[in-house]
């Protein structure tokens, strides 16, 4: 059984926020400051509630405000190439605007916020509690500061550095953004601080099963370090050897460590309850929803809510990327034969595919217990996503399925990128302790460079493919585009989705039609990427208006 982190009521009260401008300051309220900081159960109790900005699925609303100011995860994917909705989304196909507000912008900003304050006030507790346990609830606090940076300069570059607690007198509040280098700086810093001080997995254990350990302080390091790495590589500026190479020793210390390895059971059940705790040293971060109805945090409906009625759908641009077993892409292979019927799509290929998306036969819904063919009312590409779907949680619409954030999977694929990226060549016997490995469990054929030259592919298109693969609907691919330089070539172009089988699909929805036969479901008239400008997000109109020293982002 796993164990929860449950944030108390205490710890709500004492972190109670109320939105504010760029920065948000936490007024004093009935807990006493001098009071409370004294033990390690009040420092215990003032982390667990930085764990509450995890993103799980659905809408969160933080503390102390009211349901117009939240922010949805779990559909994050339909900003790429990957996924589509039921609707056109304006960050896919660049038509949105700057916005008056935020809400990531201001929840990430109170996630920092709520850090800053217990780094500031655990040392108080030096007369009742060790060193030791102090700075562990520290080390916390800063990888949650480095979580919250991460986000923001993820998205807007440059923004304000804040290391402290503010009041309204403070200047900072109308300080000017930071450098994302500095901001960057910052976050290895908290990093490396929490890498040094968290215990490892195995000490944590199952009682302490979802706190952050040392490793997934590492992990998430070379997340942000290859991130930053690739994009000013391809972007052209700043300092890429130094991120590639930050990105390839804080990989290969987790994968030296032992602490994690890939799960033993099959992907498919890796989002499953049975991939849950301890017990599958896969999963490094995850946001953690329970253990049974009466012993839980919280319940997510992601499937029903989103995956059945169809907020986010697979693309044939994300199918196209699995590949048969010989190892080669659908257009190269002789294993691959022009589908018929819909369960065609999935012979001869990756295994992981057929666990991501729903094929005939799969246990479906409380009211078609059996899938056959998605409806395209709802699921408007013909295709339909199925990690975490469960059909007993769509009967009781309260999953307790925990969503995974980061895993071991990811911290191969990182080192295997980072490492062909910063010496324009990987050996193959990298690509076997990486990807390889992965390819295993999808039953496809190795990777080696002389595979790739043989058969004409290039071994980086290779290693983005299998993270692509490996990855899907875990909301990455976005960003991937972001950092290769790749958004302005993908973006634009018409969205597909599956082959139009019309003795399966019936015709009794309106669809429309390429000339081979394949759903239309956007067309590139109506999608665009501009590249001076969609490459940041804009920042707040009311932020900058509350802080004119904040600069708005080229082209917005």
């Amino acid at each position: 059984m796993k164990s929860i982190i449950k944030p108390a009521f205490l710890a709500l009260a004492m972190m109670a926020v109320l939105p504010s401008c760029e920065v948000e300051r936490l007024p004093e309220t009935s807990v006493s400051d001098e009071t409370y900081w004294r033990t390690e159960s009040d420092l215990k109790t003032a982390a667990n509630y930085l764990y509450m900005y995890l993103p799980g699925f659905g809408t969160f609303t933080p503390p102390g405000y009211n349901n117009t100011f939240n922010v949805t995860y779990g559909t994050e994917d339909v900003w790429s190439d990957d996924a589509f909705g039921l609707a056109t989304n304006n960050i896919s196909d660049g038509s949105r605007l700057a916005p008056a507000t935020a809400t990531d912008y201001n929840t990430n900003y109170l996630l920092i916020r709520a850090a800053n304050n217990v780094i500031e006030k655990a040392p108080r507790a030096s007369a009742a509690t060790s060193a030791t346990i102090i700075d562990r609830y520290i080390a916390e606090a800063r990888f949650f500061r480095a979580w919250g940076y991460y986000a923001l300069v993820q998205r807007y570059g440059d923004v304000p550095l804040i290391l402290k607690t503010l009041d309204d007198t403070s200047a900072e509040l109308q300080a000017p953004a930071t450098p994302r280098a500095q901001i960057y700086d910052q976050i290895y810093q908290d990093l490396d601080y929490a890498a040094q001080k968290l215990p490892t997995a195995t000490a944590l254990g199952t009682a302490d099963y979802g706190r952050i350990s040392n490793t997934a302080a590492l992990a998430f390091k070379a997340r942000v370090a290859l991130f930053e790495g690739t994009r000013s590589k391809y972007h052209n500026y700043g300092e890429p050897t130094k991120h590639l190479k930050l990105a390839v020793d804080a990989a290969k210390t987790v994968i030296d460590s032992k602490q994690h390895d890939l799960f033993s059971g099959s992907y498919f059940d890796l989002f499953q309850l049975a991939g849950e705790g301890r017990q599958n040293r896969e999963n490094i971060i995850v946001k953690q929803y329970g253990v049974s109805s009466t012993d839980r945090v919280a319940t997510q409906n992601f499937f029903r809510s989103s995956l059945e009625t169809g907020n986010m759908n697979p693309t044939k641009s994300l199918t196209d990327s699995y590949l048969m077993k010989d190892g080669l892409p659908t257009a190269k292979s002789p294993l691959y034969k022009a589908p018929t019927k819909s369960t065609d799509v999935f012979v001869n290929r990756d295994t992981r595919m057929s666990d991501t998306f729903f094929k005939m036969g799969d246990a479906w819904i409380g009211t078609k217990l059996v899938f056959d063919i998605a409806p395209l009312v709802f699921n408007r590409t013909g295709f339909t996503f199925r990690k975490y779907s469960n059909l007993d949680d769509w009967v009781t619409t309260q999953s307790l399925i925990d969503r995974v954030l980061l895993r071991y999977a990811e911290v191969l694929l990182t080192y295997a990128e980072a490492t062909y990226e910063l010496n324009g060549t990987i050996s193959d016997a990298d690509l076997e302790l990486t990807i390889n490995r992965l390819r295993a469990r999808g039953g496809v054929a190795k990777l080696t460079n002389a595979f790739a030259t043989a058969n004409g592919l290039t071994v980086r298109d290779e290693i983005r493919r299998e993270r692509r693969v490996e990855l899907a609907q875990e909301g990455f691919r976005y960003w991937d585009l972001i950092r290769w330089k790749t958004a302005e070539i993908e973006l634009p172009k018409p969205v597909l989705g599956n082959y139009f089988f019309r003795t399966e699909y019936g015709t009794t929805t309106a669809v429309n039609l390429t000339s081979d036969n394949y759903i239309l479901v956007q067309d590139a008239s109506f999608r665009k990427f501009d590249p001076n400008r969609d490459y940041l997000w804009p920042l707040p109109i009311n932020e900058i208006a509350l802080n004119p020293t904040l600069k708005q982002n080229p082209g917005w």
